[in-house]
């Protein structure tokens, strides 16, 4: 029997809804927990030990209010990506969790700084869409694009170092990590140049 378009929609974005729902389960242990885990799954730059942090380091946050602000454009934005290439989209967020978290262990800022949180990846998914509807033009990619935008364009600031305790690394190399993702993945990577 077919999907029906709601089945469908519910499909294609029950893998950001269960991200979500982890991390939330994950920040409530945090808690219980006086968030030592931050210390032990964090990512700490170039410290061995840190490198478990490049998986992990998404699902923790420092607090119920950075959680807070990371879900509802992780739920937007991850929600566009799995709109937009609904095949793609688990590639698509283990090359941003796992480029862009590697760029943050080899050039962020260490001394004891351990960096947590889903904001890298909320920044990958924008720097997605948007590369996205940019190298593949369909319909569908190019009207993510400009919604992303039109709703999180400015978050791009975010990849500035304007304040010590937020992670702008994680940011920056997260977009980063989703522009080339969105390269990497883009449909018509084997097709014949056009020459006029």
């Amino acid at each position: 029997m077919p999907l029906d378009r709601d089945s469908l929609t519910m499909e294609r974005l029950r893998p950001i809804i269960t991200f979500v729902i982890i991390i939330w389960v994950v920040q409530f242990a945090n808690f219980t927990l006086g968030y030592w885990p931050n210390d032990w799954f964090g990512l700490e730059p170039r410290d061995p030990s840190g490198l478990i942090g490049i998986p992990f380091s998404p699902f923790l946050h420092a607090g119920f209010k950075h959680a807070a602000a990371n879900t509802v454009p992780l739920l937007m934005l991850g929600g566009m990506a799995a709109m937009a290439a609904p095949k793609r989209f688990i590639e698509a967020t283990l090359i941003i969790v796992l480029v862009g978290g590697a760029l943050v262990w080899l050039i962020a800022r260490g001394g004891n700084r351990v960096h947590v949180g889903a904001s890298g990846l909320v920044f990958g998914y924008l720097g997605y869409v948007v590369a996205l509807g940019i190298v593949e033009r369909s319909f569908r990619t190019m009207f993510a694009a400009a919604a992303a935008v039109m709703l999180y364009g400015g978050l791009i600031m975010g990849v500035l170092p304007t304040d010590h305790r937020i992670s702008w690394e994680s940011h920056l190399f997260g977009a980063l990590a989703g522009i080339a993702a969105a390269w990497m993945l883009r449909s018509d990577k084997g097709a014949t140049p056009h020459v006029t």
